[in-house]
């Protein structure tokens, strides 16, 4: 088949702004079924191009005319840049222009991920009549939640910076050429990547003149620490019941969208604005990081049937438009909705739902003699509860020191430290308890949502707790499986924070979002509790104050307890 590429084709928007776009589609006459996919980045720069144009060309074989956009104030677009608020309107604003082309038939499909599937969530809750299928992949469902805040209430602030920071060259380049920018800018944002985490540990957080000035949102995350309507309005999880079209989406065990992947599965399934919604949501997860399909790390390879290529991740996709786009009779409609790959195992399983149907939920106990502090210490977990009293474990939480990101669902633009690291570096500090079980005797497969229940107290009016899931192996490496964090305020509502009193025991639920992996016999279960995982999040100062605006000076230590006695019971 010929193939014509289009290059930069300017799509009206209602306001008069005109978005570029690259159309790759048969030279021959006729009316093809369309994906559509919307992106900050630059299509043009080599290593993507060659990724999108690859996809392209393969679906235009396959019958599609590929589309991809460059969004408001990108690059070839026209318009000023703010993240996800002006996505909805322009997509359905594309898509309208799409429809009315002569090669168009009127059926149109999304793909892409990260940022690429924010804007097919977005659009699909707009529910134009023509977008009948979206394919997202590693990507959120709520802003809030991640990448931007998250979950616990806390800034993400290592991936909201690097990914800030990212945006910059092509607005100082835009200004360049409209005569508003300086080299001295361009400057000061070479000299601000050459070491990301300056800016990181740099305090106030909001004293970030680089991005006050090129990447504004980045203030309006941190002027926006609680869950009000500037995220309520466009969190697509607050949507479900106006977006009626089948989702296939796809997600990693190390993905920081990983909560939001399957929010969106379970969300969908139960509040979707159609039948045909609410029966046809598809669930992929594999051994993937945000960056990383290839199931292998630098510290750990699950094999050569882990990778997305190998898989065929864009044949998947390929095969789900063909049904809802072509009306092919290619069996989607009896696939099992749900393939994992289980780690540990190393293998690839199909399931009829999430949370699998015969999961058996089951609680693992802390236990100590009061002792639990570092790896090196007398901590325990078992399935027994306490039968008596336990000493609580007590641990200085001081903002000067925090403990250290190591892996897990990151997004640092740092060094790769993403995916399944090694903890025992982290595991030495005084402050990360630990508990182990035994050594297993017989292999544990844990495949399910993950949640730690503590019962705490603090010195400090507000502080950070944070949970983590670990793999023991026999030589004592300890690798992270999945990890969560709570802003104590955030421990009744994300809404209305409401501080500690001081010594006064509570009962906090961290969300650990979930993981699959197989303990084999001679490993180890471990549970790690700690108050910092920096620069991942930004740092509790613990004054119960307004965090962001705070500095080094306003730090307050905390001494944070964990309880575990028979009147405390849960992990």
């Amino acid at each position: 088949m010929n193939i014509l590429i289009e290059k930069n084709v300017m799509v009206p928007m209602r306001d008069g702004v005109n978005l570029a776009a690259d159309i790759y589609r048969p030279v021959e006459e006729g009316r093809f079924p369309i994906l559509l996919s919307r992106l900050p980045y630059n299509k043009d720069l080599p290593g993507r191009l060659a990724l999108l144009a690859g996809t392209a060309l393969r679906a235009v074989q396959q019958g599609y005319v590929v589309v991809y956009q460059d969004c408001r104030g990108r690059f070839a677009s026209e318009g000023g840049f703010y993240p996800v608020f002006d996505d909805a309107n322009d997509g359905v604003d594309t898509i309208n222009w799409i429809v009315q082309q002569p090669w168009a038939s009127g059926q149109v499909g999304m793909i892409g991920g990260s940022y690429l599937g924010f804007t097919q969530w977005l659009l699909a809750r707009e529910h134009p009549e023509s977008l009948r299928a979206i394919a997202p992949s590693v990507t959120t469902s709520n802003y809030y939640q991640t990448p931007f805040r998250h979950e616990g209430g806390v800034f993400e602030l290592g991936c909201a910076l690097t990914w800030s920071l990212g945006t910059i060259p092509e607005e100082a380049q835009r200004r360049m050429r409209q005569g508003r920018g300086s080299q001295e800018q361009m400057g000061a944002f070479m000299q601000a990547m050459s070491d990301p985490s300056t800016l990181m540990e740099h305090l106030p957080l909001v004293d970030q003149p680089l991005l006050r000035e090129f990447a504004p949102w980045y203030l309006e995350w941190l002027n926006h620490p609680t869950y009000d309507d500037y995220w309520r309005t466009i969190a697509h999880s607050e949507f479900y019941e106006q977006t009626t079209v089948p989702a296939l989406n796809m997600g990693g065990w190390y993905d920081l969208f990983l909560g939001g992947t399957l929010a969106n599965y379970t969300g969908m399934k139960r509040r979707g604005g159609s039948v045909v919604a609410r029966a046809h949501q598809r669930l992929v997860i594999g051994p993937w990081s945000h960056l990383n399909q290839t199931g292998a790390f630098p510290e750990r390879s699950y094999g050569l049937m882990a990778s997305s290529e190998v898989v065929d991740l864009d044949g998947m996709q390929l095969r789900w438009h063909d049904h809802w786009l072509k009306e092919a009779e290619n069996g989607v409609e009896q696939d099992k909705p749900v393939k994992l790959f289980v780690m540990g195992l190393d293998q690839w399983r199909e399931e009829e739902d999430w949370p699998l149907p015969d999961t058996q939920f089951r609680p693992y106990y802390l236990h100590s003699a009061g002792h639990a502090n570092s790896a090196a210490g007398d901590g325990t977990l078992s399935t027994e509860a306490a039968a008596a009293d336990e000493q609580e474990d007590v641990y200085l939480y001081d903002p000067r020191h925090p403990v250290p990101t190591v892996g897990g669902a990151t997004l640092l633009g740092l060094e790769p430290v993403e995916g399944p690291r090694d903890q025992r570096a982290a595991e030495a500090h005084e402050d990360v308890l630990c508990y182990s079980t035994p050594v297993l005797e017989k292999p544990v497969e844990v495949t399910g949502p993950i949640a730690m229940m503590l019962y705490i107290s603090s010195s400090a009016r507000d502080t950070d707790f944070t949970g983590k899931l670990v793999d023991v192996s026999p030589d004592g490496r300890a690798e992270i499986l999945t990890d969560g964090i709570l802003r104590a305020r955030y421990r009744e509502s994300f809404t209305t924070p409401k501080l500690l009193e001081p010594g006064q025991i509570y009962e906090l639920r961290l969300d650990l979002w979930a993981t699959s992996n197989l303990f084999k016999a001679g490993h180890r279960i471990r549970l790690e509790v700690s108050s910092s995982n920096f620069p991942r999040f930004d740092r509790n100062t613990n004054t119960g104050g307004t965090i962001e605006t705070e500095t080094e000076q306003d730090f307050v230590q905390a001494v944070n307890r964990i309880y575990h006695d028979a009147a405390h019971p849960h992990i």
